[in-house]
């Protein structure tokens, strides 16, 4: 499989950069800048004619051809990634086919306001964190790329670790996330990308199972920062389910040290269990946005008030808390 080639951000080749006529022969992605502005909409497409046997005779074929044609172009390289790395095609075709079966029969998601996000334009998706492993992202980006009526995607935004470990870097590129820093927040939202981030971080996702469902601080409040300085709205996103798949009883934290890892988690069934204490509890998931907060109506300098920043901070948090609070009041059990 070819890999994709990235270019520097301060490269002004990146911005020009296109897939020629015919597609590429070296094996490497063409690297597709970002928009200066969200495109229109494409027009839709005219339905395709049934082949010839009849639609049960041809299914299998148009699906065995459509694969092959994708691994042509794997090889080949006729494929393109944006500047951040991201690759459409395989994140729609592989990685979501990877992910849904997990989000739909597993975790059972149960998605709730998934029309607050824009139909178009940039947007910043902001969530709780939790679960010891972050697996909320992930159910969070299926979510809205199954559920939105727009078929939008989210970019989330990844702790510097996701991109020092091997493997899961490339594929983190590969699936639209980025570097959880203000200037790729910025670029991405300007140029009408979904964006999605955690400002629990570490603390979220790392807390005690006795804290599950109290957000931690969300930082000083430089997600409201960016989205000031885009101009675009603030959707908060409450996640119920990924508390309990893997209860964190306990931190050896000098172990943790020596990997050179946040936390070290001990849940009742890791590390005892050895890998099959790495799999998740099957608990029941519900996934929530909420009305977005607008950021427009605010002057440039407002990214540069502190107090309104932590107002704008504040307001996202409690509506966030707000919401976990009545989704587990509405909750049967936890696994149904």
């Amino acid at each position: 499989m070819a890999d994709a080639k990235v270019i520097p951000f301060d490269d002004d080749r990146s911005r020009a950069r296109r897939r020629p006529p015919g597609g590429r022969s070296d094996g490497a992605a063409a690297v597709r800048a970002l928009p200066t502005q969200p495109a229109p909409a494409p027009a839709p497409a005219e339905p395709e004619a049934p082949a010839p046997g009849g639609a049960r005779g041809s299914g299998w074929e148009r699906r065995l051809a459509g694969g092959l044609a994708f691994l042509r172009r794997r090889v080949t390289g006729d494929y393109e990634v944006d500047e951040f790395g991201y690759d459409e095609e395989l994140t729609d075709q592989v990685l979501m086919s990877l992910l849904r079966p997990l989000a739909e029969k597993y975790f059972r998601v149960e998605v709730k306001g998934v029309e607050n996000i824009p139909k178009d334009g940039g947007a910043l998706v902001v969530a709780n964190h939790s679960g010891t492993l972050p697996l909320d992202g992930l159910m969070m980006q299926v979510a809205v790329h199954d559920h939105h009526p727009a078929g939008r995607h989210l970019r989330l935004l990844a702790a510097d670790l996701v991109f020092m470990l091997p493997v899961v870097n490339e594929l983190a590129r590969k699936a639209g996330h980025t570097l959880a820093c203000a200037e790729d927040a910025e670029r991405l939202l300007k140029a009408g990308e979904i964006v999605g981030v955690m400002p629990e971080g570490f603390k979220g996702i790392g807390k005690p199972f006795a804290e599950r469902y109290k957000l931690q601080r969300f930082g000083r409040g430089g997600f409201v920062s960016t989205a000031l300085r885009a101009g675009v709205p603030i959707v908060p996103c409450s996640i119920v389910g990924a508390e309990e798949i893997y209860p964190m009883l306990g931190n050896a934290k000098t172990l943790a040290r020596v990997l050179g890892l946040p936390y070290f988690p001990l849940t009742p069934t890791f590390p005892w269990l050895g890998p099959l204490g790495a799999l998740p509890l099957p608990t029941k998931w519900t996934i929530q946005f909420g009305e977005p907060i607008p950021t427009d109506g605010y002057p440039l300098e407002a990214a540069e008030d502190p107090m309104l920043m932590f107002n704008l901070t504040d307001q996202v948090r409690e509506q966030i808390q707000h919401t976990l609070y009545k989704l587990l009041v509405q909750r049967r059990s936890v696994f149904f």
